[in-house]
Order: C-alpha cells, then structure tokens, then sequence
C-alpha cells in the first residue's frame, strides 16, 4: 500500500507529490492524460506571482504582502478567504528556491508583458519546461507515475479517504491529495451553469484555453458525496481569445493582449465596457465573461496602427483594412454602426500625455462606457481587428478547505484526504483573477497538500500498528 495518491498530474499535483515524498512517504501519482499531454493546465502557463521586499534575481523593486493582498481583492471583489489568500501569497515569497531545488528555472520578464517585472517571476521555458522538471525530480526521488490513468471515484469512510479506483482497478492509500483540476472540459456541465441566450447554449460558443482532460469527474463525485463546496459554477478565468483558435490547448498564445489600446465592439459594432480600467495584467481575465455576456459570445478588437508593436502579438494575424467601413466588411459587421462607434469614441478622446506603461490621462469625455485610460482616437490606417471569443482556462466552483488544505465534510476536515490547485482555487478565487496568482494558489497549497498527506499517512500507520 502506498503511503499517499496523488490524483492530477499538473502543478498543484507535482508539488504534492514531491513534498510528500520528501517528508518520506511513497507517493503514487495518478495523471489521466497520457504521457504526452501530462501537466493539464500548467503546460500553458508561463509565470508565478510572487510577494516580495526588495528586488530578487528576476524580480524588479518590491511586492509586499500588502499590495498583493489588496490587488487580489480588488479583483475578488472581496469573494474570497483573505486567511487563505494571505498564506498562498506568503509562501510565494520563499517558494522559488524550492522550485529551483527541482529544476525549475526562471528569467526576467519578456518585452511586452506589461507592468510584471516587479510582480510574476517568469518560467525559462514557460509551463511545459516547468512541468518537465517536476516530473524528472518526481522520477529521480522515487515517486510512482502512471498515465492514462482517470480516478472515477474514491472510497471514503465518514470523510476518510480508503481507496481510489481508476478503471477496474481499486488501489488503497493512507491519505490522499486530489488534484484533478476544475470541470472546464465538461461541455454539458458548463451548459448547465450558464444556460441559453436566445435559444442558444451560450457556452457551446466557449473555448477551452488549457487541457482537455479537466472534466470535472472526482469534483462532481465529491460534490455528490457530500464534501463542502464554495464557488459559483459560472465563475472562471475566462480570457478574450483570438475566436479562430483551437478548441482545446490553444494555450497563452491565443490570447489577445490589444484590448487596452483600442475599443473592443460586439456584433452590433458596438461597445460595451471601459477597455482602459487598469493595467492589462489586472484586467485581461475579466474580459472573456464579458464577451460571454455578448450576443452569439463574439466581439472584435479594434486598433490602428498607433497601436501596432505595443502589445504581444497573438499567434492569428489581425484582420487589416484602410479604412474603418472596410473593416467592418471584412468582419461581417454593419459599416455604419462601426464608423458611428468609432466616430463617437475619437470625439470623445480628450489631449493627455499618452503612457501605456502608467495609468496616464488619456481618458474620453461624456461617453458610455468610459475609457479611462490610454484612450487615442482610432484613425490612423492601417486599422486590425481581431474576433474575440470566451477562451475558459479553469472553474472556480471547488471543494472547501482549511490552512491545511484538508477536505470538509459537513463543517468537518478530512482526517487524510486533501485538495490542491483548481479544485479548491475558489476559496481564494470567488471571482476575477490577476495574472500569475493560479500558479501561486496551485504552489503553495499543492505543497501544504503534500506536506500533511505525509503527516496522515505517518498517522495511520500509527494508528494501524496500535
């Protein structure tokens, strides 16, 4: 019998595993994917944000834990366990030596990134390299490492983890750790969370940014078993992506990083929310629950040429015209409500001193909505647009825990079974998302998750011997 299963093979998983092992317990891992699309979600992802006091290696200045608090719960909203969210953002702060301990390399900001050389620390090689790590320290310390390998239920025994079967296959442990991410994959579920519009299931018009593996399977099980939840279903980070991606897997590169330098219109060429509210990184992941709430959950970026070199360039070329009816033309839109739009948005762009790197005072006068900041007028040609659509990366809805990311059962902690990374992110994520904090929650409590599965598993032996 192994000491501690872990279910997930992504980040918050991996960290997991290789706690646990260190503390000495024989850890197997199970991951659903196959070997080749190992990693679920962190594959695609590229940085960890990081509360530091002074500059560090990759990191410019100083993030405190203040700041850090205070920009999560801006984005939150407030929906959020600030207990929790203030002890992942405490172990971001020693978290990377460990990581380095295991492979994992970092390097400074890339040019383009906007405003995240003082906050995220940045992967060399990004998620998957990441990932890679992990598993060839997993391998090298002894973890056991199976593959297509789904867990489709757990046996449990008034809120204590006996056994895990995947396929015919039942297998015990002492404790275990559940990190099998959120039910962003599940296309009936996310039906069912967002409903129709118009006769339409709005979320048939979603794309999955990450794996296609995160179907929800053990938090739906968990859920019917009675574990504690927290969360609504329809919360996610959702980003605005290029519509022409990949349904699964389009990963970072989808994204479209233009929004904050030109108007963003729906398929009635017109706008419908301030693209200038803060800095990108604080931002980018609200707007795909914005274009969902678009009619058909489509809406278009537009910029000029001003704006050209300023922002990340997605992996789809915009869509180019010279003039702003043609570009409506081209994206199937009215050419007269577009060049109303637009016309009304540049006479209300008032002279400021223009700085994409600050909250600068280049705002619009008397227009609904606003745009506070970085606000130019659209006419300079060549004019781009690109088609956004929702791209969903993971779901908030999750299983509650405490400082020791131990499942609740009734108010009541699990003695040995424990969750980490996506399916319990809801706890600090009621809503919104600022970049990089997904990673921090999937570190911090994968390694807690890890640490006290050890500590259960050392318990039942115990407990057994006697």
């Amino acid at each position: 019998m192994h000491d501690v299963i872990v279910i997930g093979g992504g980040n918050a998983g991996l960290c997991a595993a290789l706690t646990a092992r260190e503390s000495g317990a024989s850890v197997l891992l199970l991951e659903s994917a196959p070997r080749a699309w190992r990693g679920g979600n962190s594959q695609h992802t590229r940085n960890l944000r990081c509360m530091h006091d002074a500059p560090q290696d990759v990191l410019t200045d100083a993030y405190p834990e203040e700041e850090y608090w205070q920009d999560l719960r801006k984005v939150t909203g407030g929906v959020t366990n600030e207990a929790l969210a203030r002890l992942a953002i405490r172990d971001s702060a020693h978290c990377r030596d460990w990581m380095r301990r295991h492979g994992v390399h970092f390097q400074p900001s890339l040019s383009g990134t906007l405003q995240l050389s003082r906050t995220n620390a940045f992967f060399l090689g990004g998620g998957k390299a990441l990932v890679n790590a992990y598993y060839r320290s997993a391998e090298l310390l002894g973890v056991h490492i199976r593959y297509d390998a789904p867990v489709a239920r757990l046996e449990l025994s008034q809120g204590r983890f006996v056994a895990a079967h995947t396929g015919d296959e039942r297998i015990e442990a002492r404790a275990c750790v559940v990190a099998s991410g959120g039910f962003e994959s599940n296309r009936e579920w996310l039906r069912q969370a967002w409903g129709q519009s118009n006769g339409e299931w709005v979320a048939d018009n979603f794309l999955i940014r990450g794996t296609r593996f995160n179907l929800g399977v053990l938090l739906k099980f968990l859920i019917e078993a009675g574990a504690d939840t927290i969360g609504d279903p329809t919360q996610c980070h959702a980003v605005a992506i290029d519509a022409r991606s990949p349904l699964y897997d389009g990963g970072i590169c989808t994204r479209v990083d233009s929004v904050s330098l030109g108007i963003v219109v729906n398929q009635l060429a017109a706008r419908f929310y301030d693209e200038g509210e803060d800095f990108w990184p604080k931002r980018y992941a609200i707007w795909g629950r914005l274009v969902a709430g678009q009619p058909g959950q489509i809406a278009y970026s537009i910029i000029d040429a001003k704006a050209i070199g300023r922002f990340m360039p997605p992996v789809f070329p915009g869509v180019k015209a010279q003039s702003v009816p043609e570009l409506a033309r081209a994206l199937g839109l009215d050419a007269a409500a577009l060049v109303r739009t637009v016309s009304d948005y540049n006479a209300a762009c008032r002279p400021g001193s223009f700085d994409h790197a600050t909250l600068d005072d280049c705002a619009t006068s008397g227009l609904t909505p606003p745009k506070t900041h970085w606000a130019r007028p659209i006419d300079t040609a060549p004019f781009s647009a690109y088609p956004l659509k929702p791209g969903i990366t993971f779901t908030y809805l999750g299983v509650v825990v405490n400082a020791q990311a131990a499942v609740f059962f009734d108010g009541q902690p699990s003695p040995n079974l424990f969750a980490a990374g996506e399916i319990m992110a809801g706890n600090v994520l009621g809503q919104g998302y600022t970049a990089g904090v997904g990673m921090t929650i999937g570190t911090a409590f994968g390694r807690i998750a890890g640490t006290q599965a050890a500590a259960a598993a050392v318990r039942g032996k115990m407990h057994a011997a006697a």
